[in-house]
């Protein structure tokens, strides 16, 4: 059975607090006296108590939460709507998508639609428990 995006993505942020998702600590919800600034956070950077994944960036991690060995892939280095198979021997289980574009992900390392595949969006998706494991992606122009 397919996981849905929006599930995925519930379950990426269910193990993060409320305030890690506004991009920054408790603290810093005071309100500025005169002279202060308010605290801006950076958008779409990684929300606390996540994997961390530069923008631009897909990450794949071959364990579950993030963990085992990691690899990362840019825009400058992929051909787009291409299927990419990971390297020989290498799967992935976790993943985040910060290339700005959509990337699917395929259980098949051809892309084939016949094995497990989803597609998960661009502007910073966390994947901590892949539904299968990844063999092969491809990143969408838009």
């Amino acid at each position: 059975m397919r996981t849905t995006v929006l599930a995925a993505t519930l379950a990426a942020t269910a193990l993060v607090p409320a305030t890690a998702l506004a991009g920054t600590a408790p603290e810093a919800h005071h309100r500025p006296t005169a002279g202060q600034e308010r605290p801006r956070s950076a958008p779409h950077t990684t929300p606390a108590g996540l994997a961390p994944c530069g923008s631009g960036q897909l990450c794949l991690w071959a364990e579950p939460d993030f963990t085992g060995a990691a690899q990362t892939h840019e825009l400058s280095t992929v051909d787009i709507e291409s299927c990419v198979p990971l390297a020989s021997g290498t799967t992935a289980q976790a993943l985040v998508n910060r290339t700005g574009r959509p990337v699917t992900t395929f259980q098949s390392a051809e892309c084939a639609e016949t094995g497990e595949f989803e597609t998960y969006p661009g502007g910073g998706t966390w994947v901590p428990r892949s539904p299968y494991t990844v063999r092969a992606f491809k990143i969408w122009e838009s």
